[in-house]
């Protein structure tokens, strides 16, 4: 009887062990997935305005630069502009080949 209630404890732990684990990680997925949102719809404005020919490739590489850039600095700005000028010399380095 006692080792039934004991492996019944350490059941109902590792339940809860596992969905903290989950909530963690679906609150850092949902971020980024709103982060990513607002980002795409930055970079296709800033691409009709530069008269460019929308890419979603390319959005999604800056976006997720940004993602990235933002996480380690936590600077909006420097993330920013670090992944404009990562997209610029990408795209020039395409248009010279």
């Amino acid at each position: 009887m006692k080792a039934s209630k004991y492996n019944f404890f350490i059941f109902v732990n590792l339940i809860i062990l596992l969905n903290s684990f989950n909530s963690y990680y679906l609150a850092q997925t949902k971020q980024n997935s709103i982060i990513k949102l607002f980002c795409l719809q930055s970079v296709k404005e800033e691409m009709m305005n530069a008269n460019m020919i929308y890419s979603e490739e390319i959005a999604n590489e800056t976006c997720d630069c940004y993602y990235e850039e933002f996480m380690q600095t936590a600077s909006h700005q420097d993330a920013k502009t670090k992944c404009k000028l990562e997209t610029k010399e990408n795209l020039n380095q395409n248009i010279k080949i």
